[in-house]
């Protein structure tokens, strides 16, 4: 398997007046295309920093993050913005939907800044929906949806344009034990289809459904193993 996500040294520091403060202190890893790799960490670990610095929501201090063969530092704004809406599928735990649209609108917004046009993006979306199981939901808003169907319209609207890679920052975080489950068979799902995986957690019994646990502790990765087949 290729290497779509290789980082070397990687820092984040920030600057506390005198003082500093090493968010991530010199990660160093790869992930493969078509893995499901699930990082795992203590609040304040780094590992949401990670996430941010995969997903091209942040930059680093130093340190060679390279995508698809590409060095992340060389490309400008517009580039950045282009792997953010076509390449890079973002789930949070917050679900992040726009109250005041409904769930097929909050699907087809990011469809928009691709310049699809509207019939097609309208089509897209619904398939994402359906996709998760919201068929009957498709035009209720955030409000009026569960927690469990809110991450759901989130996952809907990061798979909707077909991205190779989906990053899930704590999914399951703010979801009950039978919700959570259904977003992790989600996961799998897209994962035996091809999708790279990472999902962020603090829930080791969530990051045993991926192949491969990264413990980060102190911005440091602490270890990085296989998941063991579970015996039946």
């Amino acid at each position: 398997m290729s290497g779509i996500i290789r980082i070397k040294d990687l820092y984040k520091i920030y600057r506390q007046g005198s003082s500093e403060v090493r968010a991530l202190n010199g990660i160093s890893l790869k992930v493969n295309q078509g893995e499901f790799v699930a990082i795992v960490g203590h609040s304040g670990s780094g590992k949401t920093t990670l996430m941010n610095l995969l997903g091209c929501l942040d930059t680093p201090t130093s340190g060679i993050y390279s995508l698809d063969g590409r060095n992340v530092a060389d490309l400008t704004d517009d580039q950045l913005s282009l792997i953010r809406n076509r390449h890079i599928g973002s789930i949070f735990q917050g679900y992040n939907l726009i109250p005041s649209l409904d769930a097929l609108e909050n699907v087809e917004l990011p469809l928009i800044y691709r310049g699809m046009k509207r019939e097609q993006r309208r089509k897209v979306a619904a398939q994402a929906l359906i996709r998760v199981g919201l068929s009957s939901r498709m035009h209720h808003r955030p409000a009026e949806l569960s927690g469990g169907q809110q991450q759901r319209v989130a996952i809907a609207r990061a798979i909707a344009a077909r991205p190779p890679i989906i990053l899930a920052d704590e999914p399951t975080g703010n979801l009950d034990t039978v919700s959570g489950r259904e977003i992790i068979k989600i996961l799998l799902e897209l994962n035996s289809e091809g999708k790279t995986i990472i999902l962020i957690t603090h829930d080791m019994e969530i990051a045993q459904n991926a192949s491969r646990i990264i413990e980060i502790r102190d911005g440091r990765i602490v270890s990085d193993l296989p998941v063991k087949p579970a015996v039946s």
